[in-house]
């Protein structure tokens, strides 16, 4: 039998491709920091590829590579691949998403320590000859109080060491539920203001995303206690950093420690780089020997699992499942993460259930790995990175929310629905869907019976059930030049609430939800983003 040949192109740990190297049935190619014309030249060779964030797996390269099967990336992100064409090619891509956790909480702890004892600037004092032990003087951890913003695997790791040093830990995380949040032993806040208002130490573990833009922005840095000390080892742009200068100038904020930022690497006039209360690491989270080594072996691993055995682990565009199961869930598959972003977007937020109830012809299949994609789309909403086929439960645990499946035989109306809910205790949110033939459609939000087409952009808004609405609505969304591509409106009971949900082409935007509740018959307004 032909060998498959894989093809090692960023720098991975020498014990991962000695054991990809042990393996009969692969030929290695190692070939670190290959050039772009060498491997589009060459990409029709290789049946496998490990990369890091260096080498770009982009389409041109999944064109040209014909026998390709799998791309194992070593790290979380996969920007440096282009998921719709290697999913269009059939190629699994695969990273390692838990292999620098541990790695990054501690840095982002060593960071907090360092910024209480002003270690860097102790140390850069007593190598120029200086002993300036008054200059120095910092602060105990034990008994401050720690915020926690974003209470993922690295949140929570962080808050393990803070609680064993003495600290009190309180977190914002709007998708952490209660429950857990007990077992964790810390205090969850409702707000971000709530969380940093007597907070001594501010450590930031959330990925950046439009709602996390700016999260510790001007404003919630003026409603921190004079002194508070901000820890950022997740992501550049969750601070306002032109905002903590000033802070850090004046002394409202006593310090900063950042391994991230808006710009990397800084411009060398940045105004962080000349104060002299802050911390600063080129963006060393995940760079220990051990982390390295860990992502490393793992993605050797995934590799031989997938091209020797055909196990799929860690697949960020695809199931893990063979081709038979594939083929008989696949259209329901896409659907699904449908559907569960739809729910994550319409649910109260910390929901601690989520749960899919399947009816008619669905509900005799194995639907385990539709309801995880469910789940997959619901997360993806709260983690924009990091959430895969494999993982998703892992993440729903950490965040104390259960996954659960239910299935009714005979379906009222439809001869099929997939229902998915969301929520806590009385406050739930829920979404259908089925397939008109082979054409999938929202055909249930919130109990109310409407019809929407899966994809784009939807306006959602409820009304008081009077006359002129529709034509109020069309006037307004075509005055910001929003095109209506379909409409679906439903009502409780004449001169009741009435429910519109309109596929929109583009995206709305806060003005156009703005100006729709100024209407004085308009109760609420929305968009979801499919």
């Amino acid at each position: 039998m032909d060998k498959k040949k894989v093809l090692v192109a960023d720098p991975i740990s020498e014990k991962g491709i000695a054991d990809l190297q042990a393996c009969p049935s692969l030929e290695v190619v190692v070939k670190i920091g290959i050039k772009p014309d060498e491997l589009l030249a060459t990409a029709h060779e290789y049946d496998g590829i490990a990369v890091r964030s260096q080498t770009k797996i982009n389409a041109a390269v999944l064109e040209k590579a014909t026998k390709l099967k799998a791309v194992g990336r070593a790290g979380v992100g996969v920007d440096n691949i282009d998921l719709a064409a290697a999913t269009k090619h059939g190629v699994i891509v695969m990273n390692t998403p838990g292999g620098n956790t541990v790695s990054t909480a501690e840095h982002a702890f060593s960071l907090m320590m360092s910024l209480a004892r002003h270690i860097p600037q102790a140390h850069a004092s007593m190598v120029i000859g200086k002993w300036e032990r008054k200059s120095f003087e910092g602060v105990e951890l034990n008994g401050k109080t720690l915020a926690i913003l974003g209470m993922g695997r690295i949140g929570t790791e962080f808050a393990r060491r803070a609680m064993a040093f003495g600290m009190k830990v309180v977190a914002y995380d709007p998708y952490l539920s209660p429950s857990r949040a007990q077992i964790l032993r810390i205090e969850l806040m409702q707000t971000v203001e709530e969380a940093i208002a007597d907070a001594d130490f501010i450590t930031m573990h959330m990925p950046l995303t439009k709602e996390t833009k700016y999260l510790l922005n001007r404003e919630r840095i003026a409603k921190c206690k004079k002194g508070v000390r901000i820890i950022n080892c997740a992501r550049g742009g969750l601070v306002e950093e032109a905002a903590l200068v000033e802070a850090l100038q004046s002394g409202h904020v006593a310090g900063a420690a950042l391994d991230v930022f808006e710009n990397e690497p800084p411009a060398k006039d940045d105004p962080l780089l000349a104060l002299p209360n802050v911390v600063l690491t080129p963006h060393l989270g995940a760079s220990t020997a051990e982390a390295q080594e860990n992502v490393g072996i793992e993605v050797a691993q995934l590799l031989k699992d997938a091209l020797v055995d055909g196990i799929v682990a860690n697949a960020v565009n695809m199931p893990s499942v063979d081709r038979q199961t594939l083929d008989a869930i696949g259209p329901y598959l896409t659907f699904a993460e449908t559907l569960g972003r739809l729910a994550a977007q319409l649910a109260p937020k910390q929901s601690e259930v989520l749960r899919v109830n399947y009816s008619g012809k669905v509900s005799e299949m194995d639907t385990t790995l539709i309801s995880r994609a469910v789940l997959k789309g619901y997360l993806e909403v709260a983690y924009s990175e990091g959430v895969n086929w494999v993982n998703a439960p892992s993440v729903a645990e950490n965040m104390g929310l259960r996954l659960t499946e239910s299935r009714l035989a005979t379906p009222a109306e439809f001869t099929e629905l997939v229902e998915v809910t969301a929520g806590s205790g009385e406050q739930r949110a829920t979404v259908a869907g089925t397939f008109f033939g082979k054409s999938p459609r929202i055909v249930g939000i919130n109990g109310r019976r409407i019809e929407a087409y899966p994809e784009g952009t939807l306006l959602i808004y409820e009304n008081r059930d009077q006359p002129g609405i529709v034509g109020a609505v069309g006037t307004l969304l075509g005055q910001h030049k929003v095109n209506i591509a379909n409409m679906s409106l439903s009502r409780d009971s004449s001169g009741g609430v009435a429910l519109t949900v309109l596929n929109v082409d583009g995206t709305v935007g806060d003005a156009v939800l703005a100006d729709l509740t100024r209407h004085p018959a308009i109760l609420s307004a929305r968009e979801l983003r499919i």
